[in-house]
């Protein structure tokens, strides 16, 4: 997968995403995996250098830390044999490759994520977001199911793994704001986690918000 930001100033800066693990490269600093570490990690320091997504950061963060969150950026996502063209702020943009980057990169808490990495909609919605995920998670309980082992249509896991995912967030932004010059990285993060959160008050309070869309499945046979 592709991301293509062109800046006002006609700089290019195109960034590609490998939805399969690799190994890592070694990360700068701030990407140490003892440095600032998620409260949350369940990573020890003696055995592994760097926080895996951190790294997945390090390589973004260097190219575009010195640039606002406001600047107006055309963004072009290639993957499968499409394109999705947007003209946005680097803010939303990078919102929407740091998720990705999050989901591919190893991190114990995002691991999870990596099949909705697979279907990646970029600057997705926190509607379009929550009925993703929760089509996501069910169909992997569906999937568990036939293979004899426990589901949990209940989505118990889900709000474990959101909840977990929000240190996570949080824990990212401690280190963005210890590398950063300019803001835009870290309120990429920002935005990332208020998607996070949408989500997790979401599976916690649902109010209906999707049901017009599911009409049909009310019907009585």
């Amino acid at each position: 997968m592709r991301y293509e930001f062109r800046f006002p100033d006609g700089r290019l800066w195109v960034h590609g995403v490998d939805l399969a693990p690799v190994p890592p490269e070694p990360g700068p600093e701030w990407a140490r995996l003892g440095f600032q570490q998620c409260g949350n990690c369940p990573l020890k320091v003696a055995e592994i250098r760097d926080c895996p997504f951190a790294t997945a950061l390090a390589r973004p963060m260097a190219v575009l830390a010195r640039s606002p969150s406001y600047e107006e950026v055309a963004v072009t996502v290639s993957w499968r044999g499409r394109e999705v063209r947007q003209h946005t702020t680097l803010q939303r943009a990078l919102g929407s490759l740091l998720g990705l980057l999050g989901a591919t990169s190893g991190c114990p808490h995002t691991r999870m994520l990596r099949a909705m990495a697979w279907f990646h909609q970029p600057f997705s919605s926190s509607s379009e977001t929550f009925y993703r995920v929760v089509g996501t998670y069910l169909l992997g309980q569906h999937l568990r199911q036939e293979r004899g082992l426990e589901p949990d249509w209940n989505l118990d896991g889900l709000r474990e793994l959101y909840r977990n995912l929000r240190q996570v967030n949080l824990g990212m932004a401690g280190r963005l704001r210890a590398a950063a010059e300019e803001d835009s990285s870290l309120n990429g993060l920002i935005l990332l986690d208020l998607l996070a959160a949408d989500t997790l008050y979401s599976l916690d309070s649902y109010e209906g918000e999707l049901d017009g869309f599911f009409a049909e499945f009310f019907e009585e046979e």
